[in-house]
């Protein structure tokens, strides 16, 4: 009777994990879902800590509130634009606990005491925990800016890995056949460094436009890792929600290589195919080129720039946004790094009361996350009804009269539709070429992440307003102000 009781239990909890995760699709949802996923994990804890009665109960509890009132302060502390370095930071912390388990488990036992099953699932967990700590530290680092963001490719890199792999194997087989103690301990320790290197020389190599499948696979690897812990402890929820978590990851780790149009596999090893320009084909804008690339047909009329105005971009723009009926933003990681998205709402909601239909663009690799702009937009309350995905906007940029780019460049960035053999050639984009006018706010011209000129700046219908994106979006705020009283004029 108690192993059913138990089991209804887990499944009820396992079943709010699994509808907590569910309400991550959308930004409305989201924060529901974030509170009903963390209520499962504690009612799990709760389990978990009422069949396991504990030992030093006073050292146990006075941990467990140190730790939490340390991640509180660090959580309420992180602004969002370290966002994506935490949530690295956390896939590290995740990986280290696996293989810390792991390693106790497997030193305090004998092959005698264990499986084989839960052996294996130990021996391969600690190999994943270590290599998701290091691999998640890399990354996080990269994300804080505090090592190189671009790629480090070693001399043969992808034979070192193998060389690695090779020795993890042979690690791996003389920690599970010896039965000396203190070979196995050797044996384990070494399996910790060497996979440490290998999430080492594996994430290095990552950077530029491909970090969000980096993130993303590095949160299911932590999860899978979990998993093999609740296999080799026999604990139901550790095995499903770490396998939840894995699942979510790697669904997420697919839609961020859609995204990108690569394979996993050539994001990691660095090999991919020769890729051309892709012309137009069904469902793609024009190439740039193409002088049917600039037509529009767009009814409203064509917007006319006081001749007072033409020296001055931000006269320009704020003369294109007064006569603009349909607007597509498009935010990117400049957008995050000026912490301009609330004046970027604001500036939405001035347009949409002068009356021009606003849209929100967001590119599935915008940012240095997956979901990252959702995350800054949603902090500044923006109309959920408002933000569209690539696939479903792309087709209204022909008919928009305003395309205002803040902060992203290799998300419109027309060299991936047009020029063969760059770091983004292939990758769908955000298509604001189309549109009648274009105004990009960004710090200044050079190239993005992926390091590829964008062909976008010259582009005659571009109006390019260089420098803190905040300043700028506050200036054109300014210039339509006395155009929607009671709205008042930022400051500036």
């Amino acid at each position: 009777m108690e192993n059913w009781v138990h089991l209804l239990t887990d499944f009820g909890i396992i079943l709010i994990l699994i509808v907590g995760i569910s309400r991550f699709r959308t930004p409305r949802g989201a924060r529901f879902g974030n509170a009903t996923a963390a209520f499962a994990l504690l009612c799990a804890l709760v389990a978990v800590a009422y069949r396991n009665p504990l030992m030093a109960l006073t050292l146990v509890f006075s941990v467990a509130t140190l730790s939490a009132a340390v991640g509180w302060f660090v959580a309420m502390r992180v602004k969002m634009i370290q966002i994506p370095a935490m949530v690295a930071f956390q896939h590290g912390a995740g990986g280290i606990a696996a293989f810390l388990i792991s390693f106790v488990e497997l030193t305090r036992t004998s092959h005698e005491t264990l499986s084989l099953l839960g052996e294996g699932a130990g021996i391969l967990g600690l190999v994943l925990g270590a290599a998701t700590f290091s691999g998640s530290m890399i990354a996080s680092g990269k994300l804080a800016n505090r090592l190189r963001q671009t790629p480090t490719v070693l001399q043969h890199h992808n034979s070192v890995l193998l060389v690695i792999a090779a020795g993890l194997a042979a690690l791996a087989l003389l920690a599970g056949w010896s039965d000396s103690r203190t070979v196995v301990v050797g044996a384990l320790v070494a399996l910790v460094l060497v996979s440490i290197l290998l999430g080492i020389v594996f994430s290095i190599r990552i950077g530029g436009a491909d970090m969000p499948v980096l993130i993303s696979f590095l949160n299911a690897t932590a999860g899978f890792a979990a998993a093999l812990c609740g296999l080799l402890i026999e604990n139901r929820l550790l095995i499903a929600c770490g396998a939840t978590v894995a699942a979510s990851g790697s669904i997420l780790t697919h839609v961020m290589c859609v995204g990108m149009n690569r394979s996993l596999i050539g994001v990691f090893t660095g090999i991919q195919p020769q890729v051309k320009p892709p012309g137009t084909p069904a469902g793609q804008a024009p190439a740039v080129g193409d002088d049917t690339a600039h037509a529009s047909t767009s009814a409203a009329a064509d917007v006319c720039v006081p001749q007072e105005a033409v020296q001055d971009p931000i006269a320009q723009v704020v003369a294109v946004a007064k006569s603009a009926k349909r607007v597509i933003v498009i935010p990117g990681y400049g957008m995050a790094l000026a912490e301009a998205q609330f004046d970027v709402v604001k500036l939405g909601e001035t347009l949409t009361a002068l009356g021009a239909d606003v849209k929100f663009a967001v590119h599935p690799v915008a940012g240095r996350m997956p979901g990252h702009m959702h995350v800054l937009l949603a902090e500044a309350e923006v109309d959920y009804d408002q933000l569209f995905e690539l696939d479903d906007i792309n087709k209204d940029f022909s008919d928009t009269d305003l395309a205002l780019v803040v902060g992203a460049c290799d998300v419109v960035n027309t060299a991936a539709i047009d020029t063969a053999d760059t770091p983004i050639s292939g990758m769908p984009i955000l298509c604001a070429h189309e549109a009648r006018h274009i105004a990009v706010c960004n710090l200044d011209e050079k190239p993005g992440y992926s390091g590829v000129e964008n062909p976008l700046y010259t582009n005659p219908k571009t109006i390019l307003l260089f420098g803190d994106a905040k300043e700028s979006i506050r200036r054109i705020l300014a210039g339509l102000a006395p155009e929607t009283e009671p709205l008042a004029a930022p400051t500036i």
